[in-house]
């Protein structure tokens, strides 16, 4: 029993053949794809939430006053000004009503707009005195959040909910690969593994041997695919920040923190999913 092979002496081994059994070119491909599908979906996620608090955030003191077409809106500026709970409170000009109305109404110089306030209350302001000037106010009619801005806001949080979905998917299917790989492994090296099994070789070892080698390819898949995403992400980032943030994108609108423990996670992954399938198998050798 001297020469039996002891598996934790042969860390810098491989006697298992796991190098060839499990080589480091289909599995991190794999892993590299579904680490891109993760990296997006990660980035959709933050993104989502992020615009859904950027729209909830800038218009939860928007308020808009429309006042009859021949209603005199200075005084009533003047009177939404003075409360203590308004921060801004403007009359919208004509000639910007008209042209917001252009493409639905065309050029009709002649058409009666009503006047239009624009206000805007201080964070956590007590409306009531505003509701009450406005219920004073004959035929003014108040908008807080348009149908448009409720329709942005459920849009944001459909899409952060459909990202996390996409993520929770590619992890069970990342998951999956990963035990077609370990029992692709197992068949590929069984006679091996029935040997060492049967010299006295503790399933522990054997599983761990596994877990490390599948722990590695993932988590080098991982970087491969993080390497292709972070170009992608960048060049999606010039696009939609500007569009849904109002400001140019900056490195820091990508989300380093989900991108960095992507390759850990992956490796983490691929090692319990195999040490989980391996010892599973050993159990049944008795």
């Amino acid at each position: 029993m001297s020469d039996i092979p002891r598996m934790r002496q042969l860390r810098g081994r491989d006697p298992l053949g796991l190098r060839r059994a499990l080589s480091d070119r289909l599995l991190p491909a794999l892993v590299a794809a579904m680490a891109l599908l993760a990296a997006l979906a990660i980035a959709g996620t933050e993104g989502a939430g992020a615009l859904a608090a950027r729209w909830a955030q800038g218009t939860a003191g928007q308020l808009l006053l429309q006042l009859p077409a021949d209603a005199d809106a200075g005084p009533v500026v003047e009177r939404l000004a003075g409360l203590p709970g308004t921060a801004q409170a403007t009359l919208v000009p004509e000639d910007r009503l008209r042209e917001l109305l252009a493409p639905w109404l065309g050029e009709v110089p002649g058409l009666p707009l009503p006047r239009m306030i624009s206000v805007t209350l201080r964070p956590e302001a007590d409306q009531t005195p505003f509701l009450d000037l406005v219920q004073d106010i004959p035929g003014a009619q108040l908008d807080g959040q348009g149908g448009a801005v409720r329709q942005v806001l459920r849009l944001a949080e459909g899409m952060r909910v459909l990202s996390i979905a996409l993520l929770l998917i590619t992890g069970l299917v990342g998951g999956a690969l990963v035990a077609v790989a370990t029992r692709a492994g197992i068949s590929a090296r069984r006679e091996t593994i029935e040997i060492l099994h049967e010299l006295g070789a503790r399933d522990r070892d054997i599983a761990g041997r596994f877990a490390r080698r599948l722990a590695w390819l993932c988590g080098l898949g991982a970087v491969y695919g993080l390497a292709i995403a972070l170009p992608v992400l960048w060049l999606l980032a010039r696009e939609a920040v500007p569009v849904a943030l109002a400001r140019e994108a900056t490195l820091s609108d990508l989300p380093w923190l989900g991108l960095a423990l992507l390759p850990l996670l992956a490796a983490g992954l691929g090692w319990l999913t195999a040490l989980v399938t391996l010892r599973t198998w050993l159990r049944r050798l008795g």
